[in-house]
């Protein structure tokens, strides 16, 4: 795992039998799941847990996702997940996810979503500065 200040963020883990079919092969919904872990770890390694938001009345929700599939993740696959933010606006997020096998470096999904800052009772509202500012910075480097 690497710090999300500036850079990409990584997390990784192993497949669960609960995530695959039949054949032990992950299911497709199961890559949106894995983007959420990896997009509330990014922020978290930011120093904003999810929760945090939430307390200041700020939620994100996603609007759109991309995934594009160019292999199967089966059962017990090592995974990472490697978040980058793309876009950053006052009222919207792009992150992007690349998932891959941790071991092999085979890439299982590669994937975006674009989230849009909300308050408790789904009005519009904009992203807490702080984090807005750290977010600013993640994409810079990035774009670098």
């Amino acid at each position: 795992m690497t710090s999300a200040q500036g850079r990409s963020h990584s997390i990784e883990f192993r497949v669960r039998y609960a995530e695959t079919d039949q054949m032990q092969v992950v299911y497709h919904s199961n890559y949106l799941i894995w983007c959420e872990m990896g997009r509330t770890e990014f922020i978290r390694a930011l120093g904003t847990p999810y929760s945090e938001l939430e307390k200041q009345n700020v939620a994100l929700a996603v609007v759109e996702a991309t995934m594009r599939f160019h292999s199967a993740a089966v059962y017990d696959n090592l995974i990472r997940v490697t978040t980058t933010v793309r876009e950053v606006r006052s009222r919207l997020i792009t992150f992007d996810y690349l998932i891959t096998n941790a071991e092999t470096g085979e890439r299982f999904v590669s994937a975006s979503t674009k989230l849009a800052t909300l308050t408790r009772d789904n009005r519009l509202t904009t992203l807490p500065n702080h984090l807005r500012k750290l977010l600013e910075d993640a994409v810079t480097t990035n774009s670098r």
